[in-house]
């Protein structure tokens, strides 16, 4: 079992690029998994994120409130700005442009945290960063979304606020109030939970690939390159405002992967619920999910092979 666990989790880019290949060729095979099977996903992924949160987590938050903060507001500003001019600077069609910046809107996915520890950066601050900036997702995703993309197309900030309520921040919660309360089970279905996130985020970058076959075949190069785009300057400009800011190499390098990775499957699913006008909103998330799970890998492993120290100067406060 430990080894199938391990296989499932440790081949998570194959998974992922394979089936959403497979989609693509196949659409019949994943067109079953929409609607209510994407919330749920979702909702299952992010209720493994807070089973793995505990009260002492929180109490984390305040002994680093400098680099905390940080990460939560280059994430939060780097991301949905870049994606906005990544969009106008491609002139990709309203629907992929909205999409683009949803994806850039949302906060860090647990991808991020286990990119950091292979990474072997600082796992608590990360861990922090992804917590917070999932936590008041239902504010910051809405506003960037109306703010850059409001213009555009029609965005129900409202219904994007309880979307993200209901499917991302309430899984969490009771996760976390599950590992507080029943510390004993979940210690025992925790070591799941890895592998269901990853079978979960692989059917639902399948599922839409399947519903988007054609439109992903179209614009594949001008997506691919945005997506690429969005995640190199996030992962650039998360380290380089760390760097400049005097934070430790470690510090920055941890910020550098909360900033450059985003929760595709949040923003694959916000877009199927709010924007049944626009089809192609779903689809950049897609390719996100692809390509910062490459990068992600790729930067783990040279990071890996070099660690930073853990203290390689004052961090501001």
């Amino acid at each position: 079992m430990h080894l199938l666990l391990k296989t499932i989790t440790g081949f998570y880019p194959v998974w992922l690029i394979g089936c959403a290949a497979l989609a693509l060729g196949r659409p019949s095979l994943f067109l079953w998994f929409n609607g209510p099977w994407i919330t749920f996903a979702l909702g299952t992924v992010m209720l493994g994120m807070g089973l793995t949160l505990t009260p002492a987590d929180f109490r984390r938050l305040l002994q680093a409130p400098g680099a905390l903060t940080l990460g939560f507001l280059a994430h939060y500003t780097i991301m949905p700005l870049t994606g906005w001019l990544i969009g106008k600077a491609l002139h990709l069609e309203p629907g992929m442009a909205v999409g683009l910046i949803l994806v850039a809107s949302c906060p860090s996915g647990t991808a991020s945290n286990v990119v950091s520890y292979l990474a072997r950066v600082d796992v608590a601050l990360a861990v922090s960063v992804t917590t917070t900036s999932t936590l008041f997702a239902f504010v910051m995703t809405p506003l960037w979304c109306k703010l850059l993309a409001g213009h555009t197309v029609p965005v129900d900030a409202l219904g994007l606020c309880v979307s993200t309520l209901k499917a991302v921040v309430a899984p969490v919660l009771i996760g976390v109030v599950c590992n507080w309360k029943f510390p004993g089970v979940v210690v025992r279905i925790s070591r799941f939970g890895p592998a269901v996130s990853v079978i979960a985020v692989v059917l639902i970058t399948a599922g839409i690939v399947s519903q988007n076959a054609g439109a992903v075949l179209d614009n594949f190069g001008k997506l691919a390159l945005a997506a690429l785009l969005l995640h190199a300057i996030g992962f650039v400009l998360g380290y380089a405002v760390a760097r400049f800011l005097k934070y430790p190499v470690i510090t920055a390098r941890t910020v550098s992967i909360e900033v450059g990775m985003q929760n595709g499957g949040m923003a694959a699913m916000l877009a199927k619920k709010n924007f049944p006008m626009e089809p192609l909103a779903a689809v950049p998330a897609v390719f996100s999910g692809v390509i910062q799970n490459l990068l992600g890998s790729i930067i783990a492993a040279r990071w890996g092979r070099s660690p930073a120290p853990q203290e390689d100067g004052k961090s501001p406060a």
